[in-house]
């Protein structure tokens, strides 16, 4: 499915770590890849790009699926390794199962895992599936993680802010305590991003190495009167 090069834990120290003091804060340092091209995913692996985010349309079999799972089948919180080639997708919501449309979300499900694990050469992903009512990471942070795998499946899509639109000596306590919209840390409010329902994000954290410094700041969305759940699929390295 990709052409990519194998993605490996350093096995030296940072760079960072070394030598003399560098700056962490390059405002050109980052960039975005939007596309409707799922292949692109693999471009996590350009120097520089911390997001790759595929737009797409699933079939209405699968969106109605979800639309009606959010409304019937309750809530779901599952963390957990998965080996794609060993797990039994099938079990994955049994409150949902019997909803036209589970089988075709299973296999979108089942796909993603497998992709993830094919792009950065892995057995296992860790999955984490969940319906939410509240935003579960409210305040714009980063992830210390090498890479994750963010999807929405309806609900309000996870919100991001561009590198010219934020400064990061003010992440965590830089902000003082202070609400993002108060600390700084936000330049340009108007250039907040949401992720698309149903987009497959792919953004780099902290611990990818090279990219200490430029993680994704990304936060979760208020839920409002017309969307008020989510269902939120994530994935990591195992």
């Amino acid at each position: 499915m990709f052409a990519r090069v194998p993605f490996r834990q350093p096995v030296k120290p940072s760079p960072l770590l070394v030598g003399p003091f560098r700056p962490l804060f390059n405002q050109s340092a980052t960039k975005t890849v939007i596309s409707n091209n799922f292949a692109d995913l693999s471009r996590i692996y350009e120097d520089g790009v911390n997001l790759c985010l595929i737009e797409r349309r699933l079939p209405p079999t699968i969106e109605q699926f979800v639309y009606q799972a959010l409304q019937d089948a309750g809530s779901i919180e599952i963390s957990q390794p998965i080996d794609p080639i060993k797990f039994d997708f099938g079990r994955l919501w049994p409150k949902a199962a019997q909803l036209p449309g589970y089988q075709d979300w299973l296999a979108d499900v089942e796909m993603l895992v497998s992709a993830f694990c094919e792009l950065f050469d892995r057995r296992e992903a860790g999955l984490r599936l969940r319906t939410l009512e509240n935003a579960m990471c409210p305040r714009f942070h980063i992830d210390r993680v090498p890479a994750r795998m963010i999807c929405s499946y309806g609900g309000i899509g996870t919100e991001w802010l561009p590198e010219y639109a934020l400064n990061r000596r003010k992440l965590g306590i830089g902000g003082c305590g202070l609400p993002d919209a108060e600390s700084g840390l936000i330049t340009d409010a108007t250039a907040i991003r949401q992720m698309p329902a149903y987009a497959v994000s792919l953004m780099k954290g902290e611990n990818w190495e090279g990219n200490e410094g430029h993680g994704l700041v990304h936060r979760s969305p208020k839920p409002t009167a017309v969307q008020p759940r989510r269902l939120l699929l994530t994935l990591d390295m195992m």
